[in-house]
C-alpha cells in the first residue's frame, strides 16, 4: 500500500521552513481542482511502476501552494518516501556554483570576458579535436585562443565532458575518469591533457565546464568547493540536508538509484561508473558539475532565495543584479544565430550562468513566461524559477536514463504544463 504525504493547506502549519509556509492554493491564484491534475498525473507514474516514488513542491509568493511525496525511496527494501528523503541532485549542482561563482563575481574577483586561464594557467596548452585517424589515435590542432569566463558557464567553452562514448571526444572524457581525481590539482591536470571538443565558442557542447568553475572558485576563494557551499550557501540558508556526501546518520533517508534498462524496459539498479558516486565519505574533489544531494524542502529554500532576488529569511547570498544577471541569456550572438545550435534563437530558449532561460514563450513552446530559468539532474530531479509570477517548482525521482524512457522523458515539460493550466490567476492578470 503507497502512502501519499500532501503539505497541509492550513496556513498556521509549518512547512519546509518559516520563509515557505503552506497555504489553500486559491489563496495564491491556484485551482485546487486543477492542481489534481498534477498529483494525478506524477501519481500515475509510480502507480503504473513507471518510477518507483516522487517528491515536489510549488510554491508561490514564498508559500506552499502544494507538495507530496508519494511511492517509495526504496522500492527493493519497500522503505516509503518522505518529505526529508535525500536525493542526488547530479546536474542541479551546476545552478548552486554558478550562485556561488557569482558571489565571487559580485566581489569583483573575476569578470566575463577575462581568460580562464587567468585562474588555470594548466590549461595555456590545451589542444582541439580535429580528426580521428584510421589507427584509432586523435588528430589534434592548437587551441587558438584560451576560453573566456563568460563562455565557461555558458558550456561554450569547447570541453568535453564523458557522459558517454558516442564521440572520440566523449570517450576520451570517459575513459578518463577526471571526477574521481585524488585531488583538484589531479583533476586539473588531467582535463589539460585531454582533447577540446571544439575552438572555443562556436558551439554549445554540454561538458566538464561547471567542474572546471569549482575548481576556479577554490583558487579564488582559498577554500575548498564544499567547504565554500557549506560556509556562504548551505549554513546561510539554512540548507541542512545538502552536501557532497551523506553522514552516516542519515544514510537510510538516501532514496535508493534506479536506472531505465530500454532494453527490458524495466527499471534496475544503477551501474553508471562515471556518475554512481560514493557519497557515504566527502568526496576528495567535490563536483561542482555532478556532486551535491539534497531533499525537495532544502532545494525549495535555495529556488526562493533565487526567485526573491538573493535573499531568504532576511539572509542574502547575491544582490538582485547578480541574480538577474545570472538569469539572462550569456550565450553569444554567433552560437545563438546558427541553425541547429542548442539555444539558438528559434529555440525560444537561451543560456545564463549555468541555467537554461526562456526567451520567447511562443518559440519554446511553453505555458512558462519568459525569464523562466531551470535545471535538472541526470537521475531525473528538476527545479525551475519564474521571477514573473513569483513561483518555484521543485521535482525529485532517482531514475537514470529518464530521458530513454517514454513514460519519463517529458516529466519536466508535462509538469510544468499542468502546473501553468492551474495558475488561473498569473501576475499579467492582476495588474
Amino acid at each position: 500500500m503507497l502512502a501519499l504525504s500532501v503539505t497541509s493547506a492550513d496556513p498556521s502549519v509549518s512547512a519546509a521552513s518559516p520563509a515557505l509556509r503552506a497555504v489553500n492554493p486559491q489563496a495564491q491564484g491556484f485551482s485546487a481542482e486543477r492542481l489534481q491534475r498534477l498529483q494525478d498525473y506524477l501519481g500515475g507514474l509510480v502507480d503504473s511502476g513507471q518510477v518507483p516514488g516522487y517528491s515536489a513542491l510549488l510554491a508561490r509568493k514564498g508559500q506552499v501552494v502544494w507538495a507530496a511525496h508519494y511511492g517509495m525511496a526504496d522500492d527493493v527494501q519497500r522503505v516509503p518516501l518522505s518529505e526529508d528523503s535525500i536525493f542526488r541532485v547530479y546536474s542541479q549542482t551546476k545552478v548552486v556554483t554558478g550562485v556561488a561563482l557569482m558571489m565571487l563575481f559580485e566581489q569583483g574577483k573575476w569578470h566575463f570576458d577575462d581568460p580562464i586561464t587567468k585562474y588555470i594557467p594548466e590549461f595555456e596548452h590545451l589542444r582541439v579535436f580535429k580528426q580521428q585517424n584510421p589507427d584509432g589515435s586523435l588528430e589534434l590542432e592548437d587551441l587558438q585562443r584560451p576560453p573566456t569566463m563568460r563562455e565557461l558557464v555558458t558550456h561554450a567553452a569547447g570541453f568535453g565532458y564523458g557522459l558517454g562514448k558516442d564521440t572520440p571526444v566523449e570517450a576520451a572524457y570517459w575513459n578518463d575518469h577526471y571526477i574521481h581525481s585524488a585531488s583538484t590539482d589531479a583533476a586539473i591536470a588531467k582535463l589539460a591533457e585531454l582533447p577540446m571538443a571544439s575552438q572555443p565558442g562556436l558551439h554549445w557542447h554540454y561538458s566538464a565546464a561547471v567542474d572546471v568553475q569549482g575548481y576556479i572558485i577554490e583558487r579564488i576563494s582559498g577554500q575548498r568547493l564544499d567547504e565554500f557551499m557549506q560556509n556562504h550557501v548551505f549554513g546561510p540558508l539554512g540548507m541542512t540536508d545538502t552536501a557532497f556526501h551523506v553522514p552516516a546518520d542519515k544514510w537510510s533517508r538516501l532514496v535508493r538509484l534506479r536506472a531505465y534498462d530500454s532494453t527490458t524496459r524495466t527499471l534496475v539498479d544503477a551501474n553508471d561508473p562515471v556518475l554512481v558516486l560514493d557519497y557515504s565519505k566527502p568526496p576528495a574533489v567535490a563536483s561542482g558539475g555532478a556532486g551535491l544531494v539534497s531533499t525537495v524542502q532544502d532545494f525549495a529554500r535555495f529556488a526562493q532565495m533565487l526567485v526573491n532576488d538573493g535573499e531568504l529569511d532576511g539572509v542574502r547570498i547575491l544582490s538582485p543584479a547578480a541574480v538577474k544577471l545570472l538569469c539572462s541569456n550569456q550565450l553569444s550572438e554567433q552560437i545563438r544565430s546558427t541553425p541547429g545550435e542548442g539555444f539558438n534563437h528559434d529555440s525560444g530558449w537561451g543560456f545564463g550562468v549555468d541555467v537554461a532561460v526562456i526567451t520567447d514563450q511562443a518559440k519554446a513552446g511553453t505555458l512558462r513566461p519568459a525569464g523562466s530559468y531551470e535545471w535538472g539532474g541526470a537521475a531525473g530531479t528538476w527545479f525551475w524559477v519564474d521571477p514573473v509570477n513569483d513561483l518555484i517548482f521543485i521535482g525529485m525521482i532517482q531514475v537514470m536514463n529518464r530521458w530513454g524512457h517514454p513514460q519519463l522523458v517529458n516529466i519536466d515539460k508535462d509538469s510544468a504544463a499542468l502546473v501553468y493550466g492551474a495558475l488561473v490567476e498569473p501576475e499579467a492578470a492582476r495588474h
